[in-house]
């Protein structure tokens, strides 16, 4: 399998990684998609848990940013109310908004990691852009069209990456 397919782990979502794991692999910046990895894209406010969870990072001196390639408005509101700085409009799978990103806030490579629930945009460009990445399965089973026509895509590739090893789960690094 080609290796911009493959990310650095896996995880059931990214509720279930504690947070003390980012510290211990050295993270202090987290990008994180929106749509079906904090919340289902319809969710147009940020979840209590995704509130708790973004709480429990920053306690650790982490800074949490949303990486996305919804629309401004969506993920400008949903930010806010989070109260965490975001990126729309990344048009992942492509890297170069995310490698600009990344240069423009002065990001090291080796501290900063990427979330997602998607292959063929989350992990294909956060390798693109040289940062870790864990791929996440989706928190809701509710995505629009185009994401269901990736997810056909994919579906094979995950299996792939889980029965050849190709990534461990998060639990397993260190």
């Amino acid at each position: 399998m080609n290796k911009r397919y493959v990310p650095f782990a896996l995880a059931e979502n990214i509720f279930s990684i504690s947070p003390d794991f980012f510290v211990r692999i050295g993270v202090k910046y987290l990008l994180c998609d929106l749509d079906n990895t904090l919340d289902s894209y319809k969710t147009p406010d940020p979840s209590s848990r995704t509130i708790a969870y973004v709480k429990s990072l920053k306690e650790r001196g982490i800074k949490f940013y949303i990486a996305s390639n919804n629309t401004s408005k969506r993920v400008r509101r949903y930010a806010k109310e989070l109260g965490v700085e975001a990126l729309s409009g990344l048009l992942k799978p492509f890297s170069f908004k995310l490698k600009k990103l990344i240069k423009k806030e002065g990001f090291p490579i080796s501290e900063t990691l990427m979330v997602g629930d998607q292959i063929m945009t989350d992990v294909i460009s956060g390798n693109g852009a040289g940062i870790r990445v864990i791929l996440t399965k989706p928190v809701s089973e509710v995505d629009p069209p185009y994401t269901s026509f990736n997810r056909m895509f994919e579906k094979r590739k995950r299996r792939e990456i889980v029965e050849k090893g190709l990534a461990k789960p998060w639990e397993e690094i260190l």
